[in-house]
């Protein structure tokens, strides 16, 4: 009886033992199973991370112009390759056109203000046959901080970088009528109308017509300034150029002392635009120059109505 009962007992442990062997081998298999499953998630993140921060899916993203995700990625890869160009250049591309399509002043002056960085650290960092393609990029993101800045101007960055492109070699049309703008934003006359007359024999158009009168207007030769506008008031649609090239016409005309056409430009702008300051100042003007200072005073009252802040108006007001 004993006998039997102690191989019963015998057997039990035996059992048990093997039990808790097939257990600890399955707790040991099922570990290493998650072990490796985790590993084989570790390794696919962290090839899907690796594919995500390729110049291929940079490339890819380019071409599709996805420029905020571009963005994102180099600043990215940028942690790891600091001074990197090419990763440079993508990110400055990147901020000046989403700089460009921002409606938030503020905002699209903290991309232009990256993208300057970045291109400047490319120009810097290695030297390559891109150099002047990206001066020619950082020429336009000083352009743009320029209509961006309220206070400074960066037209002669712009002007800097645009001259450099363009004698290392860069070939863009528009090079010419983005230099005949800087130009103008710092007074230059004589080398805006140059630029701007390069820019329209490569293509004309009602814009660069109304540039040139301008500027030639602002260089005191009249007779010039007059054949541009003429052009524009004769044969351009956009409505806000032509107004614009009347009250140019208007004010030399006031410079000859011819009242009489003087007047026609003026009238001929408030019958489009009852709300056109200038006008309004303009018509001021011819009436002083008659002798009417009650016509005078209203239509410099006009004026300031419309536009609160008319500098010539005020100033006439003020000493009248």
């Amino acid at each position: 009886m004993k006998i039997n009962q102690m191989h019963y007992y015998n057997s039990y442990d035996r059992r048990k033992k093997q039990k808790s062997i097939f257990i600890c081998v399955v707790i040991i298999v099922l570990i290493a199973a998650f072990i490796a499953g985790l590993s084989i998630r570790v390794l696919a993140k962290r090839k899907e991370i690796s594919k995500e921060l390729s110049f291929e899916h940079l490339e890819e993203m380019w071409n599709l112009e996805d420029y905020e995700g571009v963005y994102a990625q180099t600043e990215r890869m940028l942690e790891e390759k600091p001074i990197q160009q090419s990763i440079l250049v993508y990110r400055g591309y990147s901020a000046f056109y989403l700089a460009v399509s921002q409606t938030d002043t503020s905002a699209a002056l903290a991309y232009i203000e990256d993208a300057i960085n970045a291109l400047r650290l490319s120009l810097i960092s290695n030297y390559s046959k891109s150099k002047p393609q990206i001066q020619y990029m950082l020429a336009r993101a000083y352009f743009q901080k320029n209509i961006f800045a309220t206070y400074n101007c960066y037209a002669d960055l712009a002007i800097k970088y645009f001259t450099l492109a363009k004698k290392d070699g860069y070939d863009s049309s528009d090079i010419p009528e983005y230099l005949g703008l800087s130009y103008a934003a710092l007074n230059m006359t004589d080398e805006s109308i140059s630029a701007f007359t390069e820019a329209l024999n490569i293509r004309e158009s009602d814009k660069l017509l109304h540039a040139i009168g301008e500027q030639y207007y602002k260089s005191l030769d009249f007779s010039k300034s007059k054949q541009y506008l003429f052009r524009v008031v004769s044969e351009s649609n956009d409505d806000i150029l032509v107004l614009k090239s009347r009250n140019i016409l208007g004010k030399i005309y006031l410079e000859e002392n011819n009242l009489f056409d003087a007047k026609r430009e003026f009238d001929a702008i408030l019958a489009k635009d009852a709300n056109y300051a200038d006008a309004y100042y303009g018509l001021g003007i011819i009436y002083e120059k008659q002798g009417d200072s009650t016509k005078a005073r209203s239509e410099w009252r006009k004026a300031l109505r419309v536009q609160v802040n008319h500098p010539g108006a005020l100033q006439k007001l003020n000493n009248s």
